[in-house]
Order: C-alpha cells, then sequence, then structure tokens
C-alpha cells in the first residue's frame, strides 16, 4: 500500500493532553465524522505494550472510515496493530528499519526540515514526507519555522507527497498554497477545539480548496 495526495489532504496528529482522557476516543471518531484522510497516532509517555493496546482500538475506528491509521516513531506497534502505516522522525527509527518491520505494502512516512533531509527520506524508502514546522509549533517547543520557499523546493524535487506540519490552523493555511503541498498536518485546530466535528469539517473544506483547487 502507498500513501496517495488525497490521503495526506488532512492528517490529524493526536495529542491525548489536549484530547483529554476521557473524550480521547471521541474526539477521534468525531475528527473521521468530520473527514479527515488520515491519522497519526502519537503516544510519547505509554509502555509499549499500552501503545499497542491503544493503537488496536484506535485501528478499529479508523478502518470503519476507511482512514489509514500511521503509528508515531514505532514500527513494532504498527506491526502488531495492523495500523497502515508508521511515522518516523529524523531522529526516531530509521526508515530502513520501519521498512523492514512492514514490509513493502505498509506506509513509512518521514519527518524532513530542509531539502537535503527530505531527498535522504525518498531515497531511504519513504512514502511521504511531513515537514516543518510552518508556523512554529506549541508541541515542539524546538522546532523552527520553514521558509515558504523551501516547501517549493521540496515539492519540486521529490516525487512522494508532501504534507506541512507545525502550528497551522484554519487562518494560517491559505499561506501554504501554490507550494506543490498534498496536504497539512494539524493537532490543535481539530483536537484543541470545542466542536471537533465542526471544525474538522470547515478544515477539510479548506484544505480542499487550497491544495487541490476545488
Amino acid at each position: 500500500m502507498k500513501v496517495t495526495r488525497e490521503q495526506c489532504l488532512l492528517y490529524a496528529i493526536t495529542d491525548r493532553c489536549l484530547m483529554g482522557e476521557a473524550g480521547f476516543y471521541e474526539a477521534i471518531e468525531s475528527s473521521l465524522r468530520g473527514g479527515i484522510t488520515m491519522l497519526q497516532l502519537r503516544e510519547k509517555h505509554l509502555s509499549e505494550s499500552e501503545y499497542l493496546h491503544v493503537a488496536k482500538q484506535v485501528h478499529e475506528l479508523t478502518s470503519r472510515y476507511g482512514v489509514p491509521l500511521i503509528i508515531n516513531d514505532n514500527p513494532k506497534v504498527a506491526y502488531f496493530s495492523g495500523a497502515e502505516g508508521v511515522h518516523v522522525g529524523q531522529e526516531d527509527a530509521e526508515i530502513e528499519v520501519a521498512r523492514e518491520w512492514l514490509g513493502s505494502d505498509k506506509i513509512v512516512g518521514a519527518t524532513a526540515h530542509n531539502l537535503t533531509e527530505a531527498l535522504r527520506a525518498e531515497a531511504g524508502g519513504a512514502d511521504y514526507l511531513g515537514v516543518g514546522a510552518a508556523f512554529g509549533s506549541t508541541t515542539k517547543l524546538d522546532a523552527r519555522p520553514i521558509q515558504r520557499d523551501e516547501y517549493q523546493r521540496i515539492c519540486d524535487a521529490v516525487q512522494i507527497p508532501v504534507v506541512a506540519i507545525g502550528g497551522i490552523t484554519a487562518e494560517n493555511m491559505g499561506e501554504l498554497s501554490n507550494r506543490g503541498l498534498s496536504g497539512a498536518a494539524m493537532i490543535g485546530a481539530i483536537y484543541g477545539v470545542n466542536d471537533v466535528v465542526f471544525a474538522t469539517k470547515l478544515l477539510r473544506e479548506k484544505a480542499a480548496q487550497i491544495f487541490v483547487g476545488r
């Protein structure tokens, strides 16, 4: 299985601190109802067994909506949960290791911050890139904003989908238009609001206008 540009359009990333323990699964299903096209499960503070347990439950939800589930930074959890793929960062598990675990049919995404890292990740076998930080980040305080022209250079140079990430909201998403991007990844704009379904629907419509032109 390889990821498509359409699947990268509205890429949600979980954050338990924003979503809360009680509303975690409810928020995920609300975002699925609202129209996210891909979901990354990000659990930095769980043990591997806890991570796997959560991943299996989340995969049941995403499967109902036909949305790929990507596991952050743990190819083993991705493999045993049945998720559609894994995302590795520059300091996470190597792309090659992820591919060994998941095989050629699953999705392996990678983080990049510049053209050099993007080309290296594509050459290493990444199926898509998460590139940022577009507007800084509230979850990674050391994230440096990327110049808009760098997005264009990356998208022109690689053949795989490129997703912008980092501080993206409905208000600033338009600044990412006409750069060759396939979509945007968001955390707070989706899960840090009172009405997740409503917010996600609006973001999906705006993303379609900006990245697809409809």
